[in-house]
């Protein structure tokens, strides 16, 4: 991985790690903001208190709100994947960048790979939130620790690690998918999720699935707990 960040600093240069960022941003922009809303409203509607939530209602909720949200921002993802698979070879603006898409392979380019899209995403956000929920749950009612930031600190730390682990497998075959480009007369490697997965575990072995798992969890554990931390701070807020 460090070999990776200093290798790519030095042949393309510094920005060429933040390859991607504009739809990236966007996506998150969409996606954790859909994600969250409709993990929260689900779960309202089966229960209003902290103790009353189970594993398998947030599991249930995580899953839809996971595929819902994924689905509606595949576009920034796909436009996310190919800025950073192709580097400084990449031409045009984000916007410049979707229309050209569009033009050379339809919608059908705009959501390539949304089944594994959102197969990740049900994984994801299925295993993250529900982890972080029951893991708060046990730590307060416990009596162990309060509703503090130590406690959503090491909440957020562990829902992290258990996506990294859950979702790594789906992410190499969904990265995979999504690098096919729609070539008239192209004989496509991968056919969907399964047989992405079977193929690489045959061809490269079971390891080969967790490619990249690292710099996976060094994303997602920051992430999860810079996203939980403010967001526990922002629901105190009186309004």
């Amino acid at each position: 991985m460090f070999h990776a960040l200093f290798r790519i600093s030095r042949e393309e240069g510094i920005l060429a790690l933040y390859s991607g960022i504009a739809p990236a941003l966007l996506r998150q922009a969409s996606y954790g903001t859909i994600k969250i809303g409709i993990y929260q409203s689900l779960k309202r509607l089966f229960v209003n208190r902290l103790e009353d939530e189970t594993l398998l209602i947030n599991v249930i909720c995580g899953v839809i709100s996971g595929v819902i949200s994924s689905a509606l921002a595949n576009p920034t993802d796909v436009l996310k994947i190919r800025m950073q698979a192709q580097g400084s070879l990449f031409q045009g603006g984000m916007i410049g960048s979707f229309i050209d898409i569009y033009q050379q392979e339809g919608t059908r380019g705009l959501w390539r790979g949304v089944v594994p899209t959102a197969q990740r995403a049900a994984i994801v956000v299925g295993v993250e939130l529900p982890v972080y929920d029951i893991t708060k749950k046990h730590l307060i009612l416990s009596g162990l620790m309060g509703d503090t930031i130590l406690t959503h600190f090491i909440s957020s730390f562990t829902c992290g690690l258990a996506g990294a682990v859950a979702s790594n497998p789906v992410d190499v075959v969904r990265t995979r998918l999504m690098n096919q480009r729609a070539i008239v007369g192209s004989v496509e490697l991968y056919r969907g999720t399964i047989d992405g997965l079977l193929k690489t575990w045959k061809s490269e072995g079971f390891f080969a699935l967790y490619k990249g798992f690292w710099p996976n969890w060094l994303r997602l554990g920051p992430w999860n707990i810079i996203f939980f931390i403010t967001y526990e701070q922002l629901k105190r807020l009186p309004f």
